[in-house]
């Protein structure tokens, strides 16, 4: 039942795929030419993807993202996170495992959203074609009035969804002993999952670690 739970998308699309094939043969065999496309695409872009994010997980620490990218970063958070989604190549699905990753560090949920949507509409590759066929005057009048209505959507995503409304399980977790101050506070909120070790905490083997533990540090030492 796990198994099914966590994988419920895609037995959902299977399905799915099964129903067009039996009453529309002829969108099956097109959704397949589709699919392999995609699948493809997936299969050369996702590896990079993938590295980037281990590498911000392994060697970013958590303070630094909740420096420049957290909450309290202000007007240098909103221009790096800009400058992140403008400079981006790929599909806009390769942005959400990078975002997953700055935000279970500390990101904050405004930054994300300009990540994404920057990302979606106004990278630098897509504004050169832009400009190409439509023209510099249509591509700097459409990216200004983009960049406001995302700032203006970021503002209200963040005035109203909090960190702790964003249900996500994060794994490959642990706590930096160098930034961790030991004042037990993970431990004593979840010691079901924190374990005390001779060089200070580390999560449980086994464990998963919610977005709640992760906020639960003072210092953002998690992550």
């Amino acid at each position: 039942m796990k198994l099914i739970k966590k994988n419920k998308i895609l037995i959902v699309a299977i399905i799915a795929y099964i129903l067009v094939a039996l009453f529309k043969p002829s969108y099956f065999v097109e959704g397949l030419i589709q699919s392999k496309y995609y699948f493809i695409e997936m299969l050369q872009i996702l590896p990079a993807v993938f590295i980037l994010t281990s590498l911000i997980q392994t060697w970013v620490p958590t303070p630094v993202i909740m420096k420049y990218f957290g909450d309290g970063s202000g007007i240098k958070g909103y221009g790096l996170s800009f400058l992140i989604g403008s400079l981006s190549a790929g599909p806009i699905y390769a942005a959400f495992p990078v975002c997953k990753t700055l935000f279970k560090k500390g990101a904050g949920i405004k930054n994300i959203m300009i990540i994404l949507s920057t990302w979606a509409v106004v990278k630098i590759p897509m504004l050169i074609n832009e400009a190409k066929f439509m023209g510099v005057e249509y591509m700097v009048v459409r990216w200004a009035l983009t960049v406001v209505a995302i700032m203006i959507m970021a503002m209200i995503v963040g005035r109203f969804l909090k960190p702790s409304d964003i249900k996500m399980t994060i794994g490959n977790i642990v706590i930096d002993d160098s930034v961790c101050i030991l004042c037990e506070r993970c431990l004593n909120d979840y010691p079901d999952v924190i374990i005390k070790t001779d060089k200070g905490f580390a999560i449980r083997d086994g464990k998963e670690v919610s977005e709640e533990i992760l906020n639960v540090c003072p210092v953002g030492a998690i992550g």
